[in-house]
């Protein structure tokens, strides 16, 4: 049986079960437009501030644009209050997501100081109120990203998800770690294999994602209805079409892209992100991702410190010019 199939969700059907975690600084629409060009199904926004929403500001805004590709819009908010999250969906209404999901896991002091992310997991009936807020103002499928609880001593990811669903969510993804444990030691795949025994709504696993193998691994041993890469996609987009064909069991072997491939994508993300942000910031952004799309390649330190004052489009085809040739060179006299 493949482990590739649809998520059926009330109002909305995701025509796969391989997703884009929302990556806070990562997942704007550039990454997202390459994410789905190479076939995850799902993708989600960066987290954005109800509050912020709430306020009209203009700068959060821009995190929700939309990708020309992006037919399924699908908006993470953090909130801790019920109120500005009911007033933050209504703004969203008009921009027709096609699923809003409310993060209760992030552990960022910023975050976790205004009462919202993983601070909700300490109070599983906030969870609920917050969710049954914006469900008083949109019939947009609403879900949930969870932890397994605060710390050690209060795993409590099947009661946050039951106050999850009792608030109005449709679907729920756990990354089965604490908070305490940030992104240390190991996901617990029990714990995700309890919460899809526990519940009638599709579940997504998350954490610990860094490869197609790790994924189908995550779905036969949970049974969870599909999965979300984060960390494993960032400089790796072709991980969703290798995860794609893994699940259908259309190849035997997963080879890693050669150094052109990998550039060429690089140059097409590069491309994408001034289009969206200009070529000062879209340049300066594309940094990080490159360190991580050259990562493993031959010689490539010398190529990342080249890249670090890159501020041009034509800068990056230049470095990356010289690389491709000095790579063929190398391999033609050794």
């Amino acid at each position: 049986m493949s482990a590739y199939r649809q998520i059926n969700l009330p109002g909305c059907i995701i025509p796969g079960n391989i997703f884009l975690a929302p990556i806070a600084g990562y997942s704007d629409a550039a990454f997202r437009s390459i994410c789905l060009d190479f076939g995850a199904d799902l993708c989600f926004t960066e987290m954005v501030s109800v509050e912020a929403l709430a306020r009209g500001s203009c700068k959060t805004r821009k995190l929700l644009t939309r990708a020309a590709n992006e037919k399924l819009l699908c908006i993470q908010l953090f909130a801790a209050n019920p109120d500005s999250a009911r007033r933050a969906a209504a703004g969203l209404v008009p921009l027709n997501p096609a699923l809003i999901d409310l993060n209760c896991g992030c552990s960022v002091p910023k975050i976790l100081k205004s009462g919202s992310g993983a601070a909700l997991l300490k109070e599983p009936k906030k969870i609920k109120e917050i969710i049954a807020a914006i469900r008083q103002e949109t019939t947009i499928p609403l879900s949930v990203k969870l932890r397994s609880g605060w710390d050690s001593t209060s795993i409590n990811y099947l009661k946050s998800a039951q106050m999850a669903i009792d608030g109005g969510a449709v679907m729920i993804a756990l990354h089965p770690r604490t908070k305490s444990q940030g992104f240390a030691g190991k996901a617990s795949l029990q714990h995700l294999a309890e919460l899809k025994k526990s519940v009638t709504v599709p579940v997504i696993g998350s954490g610990d994602l860094h490869s197609a193998e790790d994924a189908l691994r995550m779905i036969e041993t949970t049974g969870c209805d599909g999965v979300m890469f984060a960390r494993g996609a960032i400089g790796n987009p072709f991980i969703f079409k290798q995860t794609a064909a893994l699940f259908k069991g259309e190849v035997p072997r997963l080879e890693p892209l050669r150094a052109r491939q990998r550039l060429e994508i690089v140059l097409l993300h590069l491309q994408r992100a001034v289009e969206f942000k200009g070529e000062k910031i879209g340049c300066r952004e594309m940094r990080k991702h490159f360190c991580a799309y050259t990562k493993g390649l031959p010689a490539s330190a010398q190529l990342r410190s080249r890249a670090v004052h890159a501020e041009r489009i034509s800068d990056y085809e230049r470095l990356i010019e010289y690389y491709l040739l000095e790579e063929e060179l190398h391999i033609k006299y050794t």
